[in-house]
C-alpha cells in the first residue's frame, strides 16, 4: 500500500487537476467532473472491523459490497443504507458523496456516522481526522465536514465507520391517501413511539417500513393498520437504489431532471408542476420535471424550496449550467473558499464538482 500512497502523492504534487474516481457508480452526480482521472480502487481493504465496538474501518476504494457483506456475517449494517448507484460503489465515494437511503429519516444522515478520516492533502501530506469513538471527536469536526464535499478538499484515503445492529424484526405496511394527508399523517406519526424506520409516498399510495423489536413491530402494525406489502426488501432496496418505477419508469425519459428537494417534513404540498415522490417523513421530496425550460424551472424549483424553508438539488439530468447545488450565500461562499485555499491551495482536488470556480 506504501507504493501506492506514494503514487498518489506524486500525482498531487504535479500540481495537475485530478478527478478522484473509485467505481464511478456516481460519476454523474455534482458538476461534470474535470482533470485527470485518479483511480483510487488499489487502495482498499477493511482495516479494522471489531463488531462488539460497532466500528468498522476501511481504505477509500474498498467496495461497498464487501464492507456490507462483512458486516452481515454479524448482523450488523450501515445504518443510514448508502446508495451504490452501481455494483462499483466503493465506501470513499461513499463519504466523498454523502447520500443516504430510505433509513436516514430514523437513523441519520452518513455524516452521523463517520467517526473519522484520513486524507491526503494538496501537499502530499497525509492528515488524521477524528478516530474510531465518538469521544475524539473535538474543535471543528472535520470527519463530517469532508463528508458530502465531493472529494474538493482532499484525497479520502480511509473513514472509519459508526455501524448498528440489525433489527430483529421488519415489516411493511401500505396506505393509499393524497399527498397532503400523507403528509399530516408521517409527521404525526414521527412524535408517536412508532419503530419506523422507512417511509415513501408516491402515486397516492403511502409505504411504511416498520422495524425494530418483534413486539414493538407488532405493536405498531395493530395501532397503524394498512395492508402488507409483498417481496418488501426488494421493494426498500429498489427504492434505496433508484429502481423504483418513479426513477426509471416510462415518465422518467432522457428529456426529464430529476431535482431532490430538502424541507422541513411539516412543509405542506410543494404544488410545483411535475411527478413527485415523497421520502424521509416528509423531508426529501423528489420532483421529475421537463427540462425543455431548465433555466426557468430552476429559478422556480429553487425559489419554492426556499419558500418552504430548504434547498433544491440538480440530482440526475438537467442542464448542469444552472448550477446543481443552490447557490452560496456571499457568506458562505467565503468560507467554502478559504476552506478549499487551506486544503487544496492549488486546486487540484476534483475542481469544480461542488461548485465552479472551487
Amino acid at each position: 500500500m506504501e507504493q501506492v500512497l506514494h503514487e498518489f502523492r506524486q500525482r498531487i504534487l504535479a500540481h495537475r487537476p485530478l478527478q478522484i474516481r473509485g467505481g464511478g457508480s456516481k460519476d454523474w452526480y455534482g458538476q461534470t467532473p474535470q482533470g485527470e482521472e485518479l483511480d483510487v480502487r488499489a487502495y482498499a481493504g477493511i482495516v479494522d472491523y471489531e463488531p462488539t465496538e460497532l466500528v468498522i474501518t476501511a481504505r477509500c476504494g474498498t467496495p461497498l459490497a464487501e464492507i456490507e457483506a462483512a458486516l452481515a456475517e454479524h448482523r450488523q449494517m450501515l445504518a443510514c443504507e448508502p446508495p451504490h448507484f452501481g455494483p462499483g460503489a466503493t465506501i470513499g465515494g461513499a463519504v466523498a458523496c454523502g447520500l443516504s437511503g430510505p433509513a436516514r429519516q430514523a437513523s441519520g444522515a452518513l455524516r452521523d456516522f463517520v467517526l473519522g478520516v484520513d486524507i491526503m492533502d494538496g501537499a502530499g501530506e497525509i492528515l488524521h481526522f477524528g478516530g474510531q469513538v465518538m469521544k475524539n471527536v473535538a474543535g471543528y469536526d472535520v470527519s463530517r465536514l469532508l463528508t458530502g464535499s465531493l472529494g474538493s478538499l482532499g484525497l479520502i484515503l480511509q473513514a472509519s465507520i459508526k455501524v448498528l445492529p440489525l433489527p430483529f424484526a421488519t415489516a411493511t405496511r401500505c396506505f393509499q391517501m393524497a399527498q397532503a394527508d400523507a403528509l399530516r399523517s408521517l409527521n404525526t406519526w414521527g412524535g408517536q413511539p412508532l419503530p419506523i424506520s422507512a417511509s415513501v409516498w408516491c402515486d397516492d399510495r403511502l409505504t411504511l417500513r416498520l422495524s425494530g423489536a418483534q413486539a414493538a413491530v407488532e405493536a405498531a402494525i395493530r395501532n397503524l393498520g394498512g395492508e402488507p406489502l409483498e417481496n418488501a426488501d426488494a421493494f426498500w432496496l429498489d427504492l434505496r437504489e433508484q429502481r423504483h418505477p418513479y426513477f426509471n419508469g416510462a415518465g422518467a425519459a432522457a428529456d426529464t431532471a430529476l431535482w431532490r428537494l430538502s424541507v422541513p417534513s411539516v412543509a405542506p404540498p410543494i404544488g410545483l408542476p411535475g411527478a413527485t415522490l415523497i421520502e424521509w417523513g416528509g423531508a426529501q421530496r423528489w420532483l421529475r420535471v421537463k427540462n425543455d425550460t431548465a433555466v426557468d424551472n430552476a429559478a422556480d424549483i429553487r425559489a419554492a424550496a426556499s419558500a418552504a424553508g430548504g434547498h433544491a438539488t440538480l440530482f440526475r439530468g438537467g442542464d448542469k449550467q444552472i448550477g446543481v447545488f443552490q447557490p452560496l450565500a456571499p457568506a458562505v461562499e467565503k468560507i467554502h473558499r478559504r476552506l478549499k485555499a487551506g486544503f487544496d491551495p492549488h486546486g487540484v482536488f476534483n475542481p469544480g464538482r461542488l461548485y465552479p470556480g472551487l
